[in-house]
């Protein structure tokens, strides 16, 4: 078996099937979505990703007994490096597909994959996260939302499901969330947590969206007053819900990190181009800031598929805190390339361009799915071993 030889065949494969379906109706999809710009052409991005769950793009990593098609890391490597270089649009399916499916075939029941696997497969239904609260950001142990079991006479149970959760994606698309909640009384942290799937149309869950800095609206406030879910509709056991949970951020900082630098590598390809048309690459000191910009993604990259092959302590940190503080520095550096243009938005209506949605959207990277000041506190304490941080 010749892996340089199949890798080179798969890259012919999916560069020829992307050229090819990128045409015609798809064609007005190429570089859409994206940071800030996540709700551009939402419904036809949706249709564009069932599409590729019907030729098989979908769930790649994905065991074939499950449906999907086993490749190896380095296929998956190369579809979202040809994915980018396609400039295909953001899929719309990243918390089913990449991040509860693999959760599901690790900790589900066979009714749990029979039920759920399949529809993520092939984006039949959408999935959101209920991990953050008010008060549990990125200290995610302190999420205070309770869920009891309650049984009634001639049926199973059910888990009630009282609080709120925030921040959380594209809940007001989704057909159901994966909710992180306290179901042993009295207990603190990490213990006592157990890990729910509940349905999102029905009245005890109320959703409402928050209004970004952007003019979107893609995250939001979820609301449970007596929701409901099935007994059996937990992920392990009861009080293992931190266990999934951190199981799941691991998908989170593998390999979908690859998907995620699909659209970072689009970017800054898309603003090295509009240096180059505006003159502004002629400016030196803006040109050495692209280059070292390209080099450290290069070097983020690479760092980003050695990391899934290797076990390092503190890793997916170290990734965190690299990844968001380049991306936020690409959005600095595109309002330098802009030019005075950058400081006015377009029209009446606030309509802001690309490059300053990724300027506004990218500020808050630092700070969700866990804040530099947490990633840091987690090496210098859990990896490096020092003296642990006052705490009042």
């Amino acid at each position: 078996m010749n892996t340089a030889t199949d890798d080179a065949a798969f890259r012919t494969e999916v560069r020829s099937w992307l050229e090819a379906n990128l045409a015609g109706r798809w064609a007005a999809l190429k570089g859409v979505g994206g940071s800030g710009s996540g709700e551009d052409a939402y419904d036809e991005r949706l249709a564009w990703n069932r599409h590729l769950a019907e030729h098989g793009w979908t769930c790649l990593g994905w065991p074939a007994e499950h449906g999907g098609r086993g490749l190896s890391l380095s296929q998956q490597a190369i579809f979202y490096e040809e994915y980018a270089r396609a400039d295909a649009p953001e899929t719309v399916n990243h918390l089913g597909e990449k991040l509860l499916g693999p959760t599901l075939i690790e900790f589900g029941t066979d009714e749990q994959k029979a039920r759920f696997l399949p529809k993520i497969l092939h984006v039949a239904e959408m999935w959101c996260q209920g991990y953050s609260e008010p008060g549990a950001g990125s200290d995610l142990a302190a999420v205070s939302t309770k869920a009891v079991v309650t049984s009634s006479e001639g049926g199973p149970g059910e888990w009630v499901v009282d609080g709120q959760k925030v921040w959380t994606s594209w809940a007001q698309k989704s057909d159901w969330i994966f909710v992180i909640a306290r179901t042993e009384q009295g207990s603190t942290r990490h213990h006592g947590l157990s890990f729910l799937l509940m349905p999102l149309d029905q009245d005890g869950i109320e959703i409402r969206p928050i209004e970004q800095i952007t003019g979107g609206s893609e995250f939001n406030e979820v609301f449970f007053s007596s929701a409901r879910t099935d007994e059996s509709m937990i992920l392990g056991e009861p009080g293992d819900g931190w266990k999934v949970a951190m199981a799941l951020l691991g998908f989170e900082r593998g390999v979908s990190v690859l998907g995620q630098q699909v659209g970072f590598e689009r970017e800054l390809d898309d603003l090295i181009e509009l240096a180059r048309s505006n003159g502004s690459l002629d400016d030196p000191v803006l040109r050495d800031r692209l280059a070292r910009q390209s080099a450290e993604f290069e070097i983020m990259r690479v760092n980003a598929i050695r990391s899934l092959t290797e076990a390092t302590p503190g890793a997916d940190n170290v990734a965190k805190l690299v990844w968001a503080n380049w991306h936020r520095r690409l959005g600095e550096l595109a309002m330098e390339v802009c030019g005075a243009s950058a400081l006015t938005a377009e029209g009446e209506s606030y309509d802001l361009s690309r490059w300053q949605n990724l300027f506004l959207f990218s500020r808050a990277d630092t700070l969700y799915g866990g804040s530099d000041e947490i990633q840091r506190n987690i090496l210098a304490e859990r990896v490096l071993g020092l003296p642990q941080e006052a705490r009042g």
